[in-house]
């Protein structure tokens, strides 16, 4: 795995989405705000990730993508640890541990894990099986 790469791709993403959930509080479409986030957060990882798995695959790399997006989540979460909690978190209440133990967070981290999984499957590693076959 390429480490400087990896952490590149994994910042871009949790820039993304720290965006996408702050900025769904400023339009209020749902009576709880926190829920709205979290939809907006669900819905704007799939294509985050996937922008950040192909910029980590474009030079080529063959990483295994559900150990690529593994680390790369451990790279979000020690973002979220430092700067996520005690900017937005803790302000409203909350703490580090309601934050990491809250079942939608794992949720998500399934769905990164997934989704950068499934596209090194479905583009990186599929073309590489094609090319030798």
């Amino acid at each position: 795995m390429n480490l400087k790469r990896a952490m590149l791709s994994a910042v871009l993403i949790w820039v993304l989405g720290v965006s996408a959930y702050t900025g769904s509080f400023f339009i209020h479409l749902m009576a709880d705000p926190n829920l709205q986030a979290n939809l907006v957060l669900t819905f704007a990882l799939i294509p985050s990730a996937i922008l950040g798995a192909k910029l980590y695959y474009r030079s080529g790399l063959k990483t295994n993508g559900f150990k690529l997006g593994t680390g790369m989540f451990f790279i979000a979460m020690l973002l979220d640890a430092l700067i996520t909690v005690p900017l937005f978190i803790i302000p409203e209440g909350g703490d580090h541990i309601s934050f990491f133990s809250d079942p939608g967070f794992w949720f998500i981290a399934v769905e990164y894990i997934l989704t950068v999984g499934l596209y090194w499957r479905f583009k990186v590693y599929a073309r590489s099986r094609k090319l030798f076959s």
